[in-house]
């Protein structure tokens, strides 16, 4: 997967080379080419933006300087992303299918937006990462290429992405490693039991109960069980320590 990433700020993109993103960038997994749009700019000062049309307070970035990034880096297999506020909501269901991609720009806008005329030229899709402002697109291009590149092949274990949140549409259910009491606090006796088919229901029903308690509207997007559908009942009830 190759991402090119049209910013204004390219030094904040150095998080993304640490950790297993920067694992899978060394590996050859993720190729990241980070293209300053300044760098475009015809003007001596390297000035990227404008005051708008129609007046209003801040500055726009201008079309020209924006389309000539893009041409600099441009195939005809890329799917061309502006992280928006105004753009469709980022799921877990996007992220997947953005994962099948083999090439992605992101464009990420600044000050008061990006001309609307070269974004109508370029742009295939506007994504958001949730219903509210920040002062740039950077921070939610690294959001959605953290979340793509973990679903890619090899940059992590398969196991571990199927059974996270959202794999499968509940939450995920709760994790413990040692010491074995903390605080007064024991792990579940079944996770120390070794019998992998109870320790399997009780994560699925604990998935269940963490979906129910923090997020019960995402369990109508589910297929439940039978069984499932008791352990709702039980929780609903009250039946069920919360």
């Amino acid at each position: 997967m190759k991402f090119d990433i049209l910013t204004l700020f390219p030094e904040m993109f150095k998080p993304l080379y640490e950790s297993i993103i920067g694992k899978a960038i060394k590996n050859g997994i993720i190729d990241i080419n980070i293209v300053n749009i300044r760098d475009f700019s015809k003007d001596k000062h390297k000035k990227v933006d404008d005051t708008p049309y129609g007046g209003g307070a801040g500055m726009v970035i201008r079309p020209d300087v924006v389309y000539d990034a893009y041409k600099s880096v441009i195939k005809e297999d890329a799917k061309v992303i502006y992280m928006s506020p105004q753009g469709n909501l980022l799921d877990q269901k996007k992220v997947i299918n953005l994962s099948k991609e083999k090439h992605i720009i992101l464009l990420c806008g600044h000050y008061e937006g990006i001309d609307k005329r070269v974004l109508e030229e370029i742009v295939d899709e506007e994504i958001s990462i949730g219903d509210y402002v920040l002062t740039g697109g950077e921070i939610p291009a690294m959001v959605l290429i953290d979340s793509i590149s973990r679903n890619i092949e090899g940059v992590i274990n398969e196991e571990s992405t199927n059974e996270e949140t959202f794999s499968n549409g509940l939450l995920e259910y709760p994790q413990y490693t040692r010491p074995e009491i903390f605080n007064n606090k024991k792990v579940p006796e079944v996770l120390l039991s070794g019998h992998h088919e109870n320790i399997n229901k009780w994560r699925r029903n604990q998935s269940i109960k963490n979906t129910y308690i923090k997020r019960k509207e995402l369990l109508e997007k589910v297929e439940l069980t039978k069984d499932d559908i008791k352990y709702l009942e039980k929780l609903s009830n009250n039946e069920i320590d919360n």
